[in-house]
Formats: C-alpha cells, structure tokens, sequence
C-alpha cells in the first residue's frame, strides 16, 4: 500500500510537472502572436500621402491643393479655404442649424505659416511692442498661436461670426453658442479652446474657434510624433518657445476630447 501512494504521488508529479511546461510555451507563443498582430497593425497604419511636416507647419500652398475649398460666398465675410472634408460636415451643421433659426459664418479658415506670421509680427511688432520681448510674446499668446503650431494651418479648424468672447454671452450670440455646444460634435466639430475651469492650459477661450475632429485629431497624432521643439522657428520670440512649454501647454493645451 505504501509502494502503491508513492506511486501514485510520482505519477501525479510528473504529470503536473508535464502540464505546466506544455502549457508554459502555449502561453508564450499566445503573448508572441498577440504582440505579432499588434506590430503588424502598428505597421499596417499609414498616414495620408500628403501629410508631411510641411503641411502640418503651414509651409504649403493650400490655395492650389485639390484637397481645399473656398468657402461659398454666402456663408463666409471673405475668401476663405478650408478642406472639403470640413466643407461638408460644416454644410450639414449649417442645415441643421438654420432649422432651429441658427445660422453660421466662417470668419476664419486655413493660415499658412506667412498668414500666421503676419499676425504674430503685427502684435510683435506694434500692438505690444512696448513691452519686454517675454511678456509681449505671453501677451500675444493669449490669443494668437506662434507660426508652426496654429491649428488653422490644418484646414480642420474654423472661426464662427464673431472673435470676442462677450458676443456669445447674450442675446443672438449665446443662443448660437449654446446651440453649438448641444450640437457641434454630432457633425464632429469641438471647441479646443474651452473653458479653462477645468485646468486647461495654454490659450484663452475661445467661443468662435471649432476644429472638424475626424482630420484635426490625426493631425496632432502625426504632430506629435514627428514635430519637436526645434521646428518652431522663423519668426521674432521663436527663441522662447522652449521655456514656455509651447508645445506641452499650447499645442496640448486643448479640449481633452480633441486629444
């Protein structure tokens, strides 16, 4: 009986030990293909053809790119372009707005790097040029992006009749405002530039910003893997990009469902 117990003990322990080495390279190779399938979808991801660092730096000619549009005349205060994609999905919006007595003007649309700079340099230049270099180009920031990392150099983003605050606080304003914030995402527009209650950095709100999420989101993915520092240059307060975070806090600094 005794044979018998020890026996069975060595059959049980071998069949244990057998078990769990099988088992061992069956999990492994499991873990293996799992992180196979994920290289291969990783690989498999390709950006569109035309995106490139030129393009998201605003250092291409959108005027003659058969991706862009000019807005139509009624429902813009100017010859503006944005891509058609956002055209579209902006048309939708419009429609559905006009039948709850809304309606929408783009004021604003794509800035290459040269329209961003002229704006940066007007304030640089003039509007604040009596203040130190530091505090003018803060000062700036408030409002205006640095040339390189503007969001209207997508073509995904848009201004709405208006660019002050206050319009959108009462009256005709705020009930285009607040239909806007019931309603924008379902045509896939969000602010970026929100309330900064909640601890977002960067910029001031902005009411009368709207960014088509479906492309602007893409494009700060391939911003932030491939933009660094060093590209946000040509243009006077350049230099001090760095200690300000502009990227961590301005570029990033955004609404989180734009992220």
């Amino acid at each position: 009986m005794g044979i018998y117990k020890i026996l069975k003990t060595a059959i049980l322990s071998l069949f244990f030990i057998v078990t769990v080495f099988s088992c061992k390279p069956k999990k492994a190779q499991n873990e293996n293909l799992l992180l196979s399938k994920k290289n291969q979808l990783k690989k498999a991801f390709r950006y569109p053809n035309y995106l490139n660092k030129n393009y998201i730096l605003g250092k291409f000619d959108y005027m003659n790119s058969n991706n862009f549009v000019i807005v139509p005349k009624d429902l813009s205060n100017k010859k503006i372009y944005i891509r058609k994609e956002v055209l579209v999905a902006f048309l939708k919006m419009q429609t559905a707005a006009k039948e709850d007595g809304i309606s929408f003007k783009i004021i604003s649309g794509t800035r290459s790097f040269a329209h961003q700079k002229r704006i940066w340099d007007y304030k640089w230049n003039s509007k604040y040029k009596d203040l130190p270099p530091l505090e003018r180009v803060q000062k700036i920031l408030l409002f205006s992006a640095m040339p390189t990392t503007s969001r209207h150099h997508w073509g995904t983003d848009i201004d709405l009749n208006n660019l002050t605050n206050s319009y959108f606080t009462k009256g005709k304003g705020l009930n285009e405002y607040n239909w806007l914030l019931k309603n924008a995402s379902k045509f896939g527009f969000y602010q970026p530039y929100a309330s900064k209650k909640e601890g977002r950095t960067g910029y001031e709100e902005e009411k009368w910003h709207w960014s088509y999420k479906p492309l602007s989101q893409l494009y700060l993915k391939y911003y932030n893997e491939h933009i660094s520092i060093e590209d946000i240059t040509g243009f006077d307060g350049s230099k001090y990009s760095k200690n300000l975070q502009i990227i961590n806090k301005y570029v990033h600094g955004i609404n989180s469902e734009l992220k």
